[in-house]
């Protein structure tokens, strides 16, 4: 039954959000009838996030597209590497990283990253101790986040934004499945968060089929129609059918 079954796509959200950032994907994907779903990534680390996400793959019964935005890429890079069932990777203005790299040492490459200036530390218990976390000062969102959404949608992801752990930008990282699966990745040409210029270097070490989009780092809230093309594409090549069958 596992050979023949539709694959399940799975969306992994990035940091300063959480799986509802993806609900304009999701609510097209499921027209079309595609199985869907988002799970919380925890945003403490690249190890502890991408054993998260790899046990959520490994309950999933039958083949998997795995789908990452943001620091979502790193996670699925990771979390699909031993993973039985993942058939293919798309990346959403997504890091795309490669083994040894950390993101806080590759971020500051990107010439058209603002987000850097944009952070503001907090701090939360850990083992007794405290650690680090980052969010976007909210009157930064705009310039440094999602520069093509409204005022409202912009305030809100302001107010609910989910910190990132400061591990998760210096914990390496380990051998990427992009290596062994077929990639593709959407560059949203106005990424000022991830930066473009980075975004789509590292897709094209990748290897990926490359989608470039006019619009923010979270393109996939303003043109999940785009987004949602590009999944399909890749459902269409990992199966051999045209369109996703509907269940």
């Amino acid at each position: 039954m596992s050979e023949t079954k539709n694959p399940t796509v799975v969306l992994v959200h990035g940091a300063f959000a959480d799986a509802s950032s993806w609900n304009g994907v999701i609510e097209l994907l499921q027209e079309k009838g595609v199985e869907v779903i988002a799970p919380a990534n925890p945003l403490r680390g690249i190890e502890i996030d991408s054993a998260y996400t790899a046990a959520v793959l490994d309950e999933i019964p039958g083949p998997v597209l795995l789908v990452g935005h943001s620091y979502g890429g790193a996670v699925i890079s990771n979390a699909a590497t031993n993973a039985k069932n993942v058939i293919g990777l798309v990346y959403v203005s997504a890091f795309v990283p490669d083994e040894g790299e950390a993101l806080g040492e590759v971020t500051p490459t990107s010439k058209d990253s603002v987000l850097n200036s944009a952070l503001v530390p907090h701090h939360f218990p850990l083992n007794g101790g405290k650690s680090v976390e980052f969010a976007i000062d909210p009157p930064k969102v705009r310039e440094a986040f999602a520069s093509d959404l409204s005022d409202e949608q912009v305030a809100l992801i302001g107010a609910t934004q989910r910190p990132i752990a400061e591990a998760a930008f210096s914990e390496k990282n380990g051998p990427p499945a992009w290596k062994k699966l077929p990639t593709w990745a959407v560059v949203a040409t106005g990424d000022k968060a991830a930066g473009a210029d980075l975004v789509r270097s590292m897709a094209e070490r990748a290897g990926a089929t490359i989608t470039e989009i006019d619009g923010s780092h979270v393109i996939m809230v303003s043109q999940p129609e785009a987004v949602v093309n590009v999944i399909v594409e890749a459902l269409a090549a990992v199966t051999g059918r045209r369109e996703p069958a509907h269940a």
